[in-house]
């Protein structure tokens, strides 16, 4: 009888585990500049979410529960967070909790000091060039994403991770807000997913610069890049080559920069690869 107790014991240990899907065991990364994934309920037609006034990513996973797939930006305190959830007409409230994680510090030497400190006719063309580059990360097409486990868009080491604290010539400005492959010049770019191009550009800071929509606001970002081979409005197939690896605008030397954007919150693109360090 003991044996059969402690068996069934150990099998109700394992259903909570079993009932968590893939998507979720891979994606839930609740911390900030992370993802949160909020179990919705199976029942009725699909749910709108939103987090900070913002729409958030809904998918069913696998046949079982609707998912909220929730951004969380880096600069979220540690502790309790709520989505508003819309459904069938009725609305309500879940909570979910951030947990904490420690980002280091990166520090840059930058021969270019017209890229440290911008002259002010170089501001004037970086807030129109921010203005752009927000509306798109704003974007929120209706389209359920073709994967949201990642393909990486090149294929190389690692390099500067997501959420460095970054000090350029000893002045600290903005986190990195993706993460960087260390890959040759003139190395193919791939969309990690299937998707759309909604901004094309040639920025201050990022150089040669792509954005593709994968739907419901869960956008890729690829710059610094030496060439690009696509054209705005283009339907991509996951895999298709968007661009080439540069050093254009604020770079050191050439690499591939990628960011992921949910909810119009930058968040950790190795999440979506498997690569995520506490």
């Amino acid at each position: 009888m003991s044996r059969l107790f402690c068996l069934l014991f150990a099998c109700a240990l394992a259903l909570p585990v079993q009932a968590e899907g893939f998507i979720s065991r891979l994606l839930n990364k609740p911390v900030p500049g992370g993802v949160a994934v909020v179990q919705l309920g199976s029942a009725g037609p699909a749910p709108h979410a939103t987090y900070a006034g913002r729409p958030v990513l809904v998918v069913r996973e696998e046949g079982r529960d609707w998912i909220a797939v929730v951004g969380i930006p880096l600069s979220a305190s540690p502790g309790p967070q709520s989505i508003e959830v819309s459904q069938a007409g009725a609305l309500r409230s879940i909570g979910f909790n951030v947990g904490n994680k420690h980002y280091r510090e990166q520090r840059i030497t930058l021969k270019n000091t017209r890229q440290v400190n911008p002259l002010p006719e170089d501001l004037k063309r970086i807030d129109r060039e921010l203005a752009e580059q927000t509306r798109a990360y704003r974007s929120f097409s209706p389209g359920t994403p073709s994967n949201l486990q990642l393909d990486k868009p090149v294929d190389g080491p690692l390099s500067s991770p997501f959420g460095l604290r970054r000090f350029f010539n000893g002045e600290e400005r903005n986190p990195h807000a993706g993460l960087d492959f260390a890959v040759a010049a003139g190395t193919p770019i791939k969309t990690p997913a299937a998707g759309k191009v909604i901004l094309i550009g040639d920025y201050f800071f990022n150089g040669r610069t792509v954005f593709v929509d994968h739907g419901q606001g869960f956008i890729s970002m690829f710059c610094h890049m030496s060439k690009i081979d696509v054209q705005l409005g283009q339907q991509l197939a996951r895999g298709s080559v968007v661009g080439r690896v540069g050093a254009t605008g604020r770079a050191t030397g050439p690499h591939m920069h990628w960011n992921v954007s949910l909810n119009d919150t930058r968040v950790d693109p190795a999440i979506f690869i498997g690569a995520f360090k506490p």
